[in-house]
């Protein structure tokens, strides 16, 4: 770190020489806007003010909100939920915004949809387009900023640390091994999964195309062998009669209510 000078202040000062940036990250926290006609104005808000509608604080020991930044820590995973642990790691990296809510007004502003109703009853908001575009660079992870960060009982040194994390696959396919012996299983049966899919897979969940399926007899192929030189796989498709060049890529279509 000391060596590539990324030690925290070199990254301070590296933030320090980027004003614009500390303004952009300030504003997005706060909720207003740096640039343009509205410049320090908050982004203007649409709904039933007046009213909460019944939505009540659902403030917990678990939950807390300090500066703009909030901190929830009210869901908990059981260790062998792999499907709960599934979708809490699509939710973390869903995209910034659901473009199905977005649609332009008749001015060029931009409408957004809350997917939930605010508790001060806000249920739209309302962007001039480079708004948007200042909220959405706030996102981007600046350059040479680790995003990963452990604190807590997660933290290198924390004395707890070696309580919670998971134990190494050996000592979990022992004690596996010593509960099918008294419970007449097979050890197969109870080793964990692997904590990686592999390509094939991950093909088959997000474009549901079965990579290994073969078009002719429907067995299941295996991989012979990796070929990664361009120039080896070019010959290849030239010899078995395939394109050589990608498919053109259509523009995005941007579309106007």
């Amino acid at each position: 770190m000391l060596r590539r000078g990324l030690e925290p202040d070199a990254l301070e000062a590296e933030q320090s020489n980027q004003p614009f940036l500390a303004k952009l990250y300030g504003a997005s926290v706060t909720g207003r806007v740096i640039s343009g006609r509205r410049a320090g104005q908050k982004a203007v808000r649409v709904g039933d003010h007046k009213s909460d509608h019944g939505l009540q604080d659902t403030a917990s020991p678990r939950r807390a909100n300090v500066i703009g930044v909030g901190l929830h820590a009210n869901t908990a995973i059981p260790a062998h939920d792999r499907m709960k642990l599934e979708r809490m790691c699509r939710y973390m990296l869903r995209p910034p915004i659901a473009i199905e809510r977005l649609k332009f007004l008749s001015d060029g502003r931009l409408l957004y949809r809350l997917k939930k109703q605010w508790r001060d009853g806000t249920t739209h908001i309302i962007f001039e387009q480079h708004e948007l575009m200042e909220r959405l660079a706030a996102l981007v992870p600046a350059p040479r900023f680790n995003l990963i960060r452990y604190s807590g009982v997660l933290a290198p040194s924390a004395s707890w640390r070696r309580n919670i994390v998971p134990k190494e696959a050996v000592a979990i396919i022992e004690t596996a091994a010593n509960k099918a012996a008294n419970e007449n299983e097979t050890v197969k049966d109870l080793q964990p999964r692997p904590r990686r899919h592999e390509w094939a897979e991950l093909l088959k969940r997000v474009f549901a195309v079965d990579a290994l399926k073969c078009d002719r007899c429907g067995g299941r192929m295996k991989i012979l062998c990796a070929v990664n030189p361009p120039d080896a796989i070019r010959k290849i498709l030239e010899c078995i009669g395939l394109p050589i060049r990608p498919p053109p890529i259509a523009p995005a279509l941007i579309r106007y209510e």
